[in-house]
């Protein structure tokens, strides 16, 4: 058996679970996502708890499943109590991005601007346009939407502009010198 599989996941006050044959359904202050199981692996509601089990105990080949349902379900019983964010900064001189209805209009020193639609299900906030805050209640989708954002400029190794996560430390390119 898997050991992240083995540990029970806390459904906190306010969420409501539904364990389905091949999924698991959950509610909360945040809304409702349906998270799909992968076959093999079973899951039981014991109080405010949810617990992960293969269906075959002596089957190594399931350990996997096990671990990977029991994070997805985690994730998304975590999602619909407190929800997910990622957070970028815009780092140059006249990059910037403002939030236009569903769409997040960016300057980013190309010849032109570029226009990335606000998926369902996903908040993107901007503050002093430089500063791009993106939540929603499916980690996989906000992490997903974050990197795509990310890929429009990525931070130039040698002058270290572009977007970039808020904390992640680049390395500096030293550049040609000119002896």
């Amino acid at each position: 058996m898997s050991r992240v599989g083995k540990k029970p996941i806390l459904v906190p006050n306010g969420v409501k679970v539904s364990v389905h044959s091949d999924s698991v359904e959950v509610q909360g202050p945040k809304g409702t996502l349906r998270q799909l199981v992968p076959p093999g692996v079973m899951f039981d509601l014991k109080g405010d708890h949810l617990v992960a089990r293969p269906v075959r105990d002596n089957d190594s080949s399931l350990a996997k499943f096990h671990g990977l349902a029991r994070s997805l379900v985690a994730n998304a019983v975590e999602g619909v109590a407190k929800g997910f964010k990622k957070e970028l900064d815009i780092v140059g001189i006249g990059y910037r991005a403002e939030v236009s209805g569903k769409q997040v209009i960016f300057s980013l020193g190309y010849s032109h601007r570029i226009t990335f639609d606000i998926p369902a299900g996903i908040e993107i906030a901007i503050d002093k346009q430089m500063h791009i805050t993106v939540s929603g209640i499916d980690r996989q989708q906000v992490g997903q939407v974050a990197a795509t954002i990310r890929a429009l400029r990525k931070p130039d190794p040698y002058k270290l502009k572009g977007i970039r996560y808020t904390g992640e430390v680049l390395k500096k390119k030293v550049g040609k010198t000119g002896a």
